[in-house]
């Protein structure tokens, strides 16, 4: 995995424990983690643990719909905001970045599956 943000310098920071977004709730953003973790919790079960360089929040980007899941700092962090317009961006001058996200995509919607069967 290539980290498309590592030397970015505009991020937020989020203490341990911060909510970063409530699931439900509409978005209009990616994050991209520089430093730290981020605990992706669905109906109230822990679903994943993500560190530096994973991104989340993608698919309120590709779809417009409401997050699937809620985010919430595991650790501080440091993360990248991705917003739209950045996102088209990077999807048409990066297609390695496209074809990263359909991949991470793809490998959520495998790990949904395998947990409902």
């Amino acid at each position: 995995m290539i980290d498309y943000f590592v030397n970015a310098t505009d991020f937020v920071e989020y203490k341990a424990g911060q909510v970063v977004f409530e699931e439900g709730t509409v978005g209009d953003q990616m994050y991209a983690i520089k430093e730290g973790e981020v605990e992706i919790i669905h109906q109230g079960k822990s679903v994943e643990v993500l560190g530096p360089g994973q991104f989340f929040g993608e698919m309120s980007l590709v779809d417009n719909a409401p997050h699937s899941a809620a985010a919430v700092a595991k650790s501080d962090c440091k993360l990248v905001l991705v917003n739209r317009h950045r996102f088209l961006f990077m999807v048409q001058e990066t297609p390695t970045f496209a074809l990263e996200v359909m991949h991470v995509m793809s490998e959520r919607i495998r790990k949904m599956t395998d947990m409902l069967y």
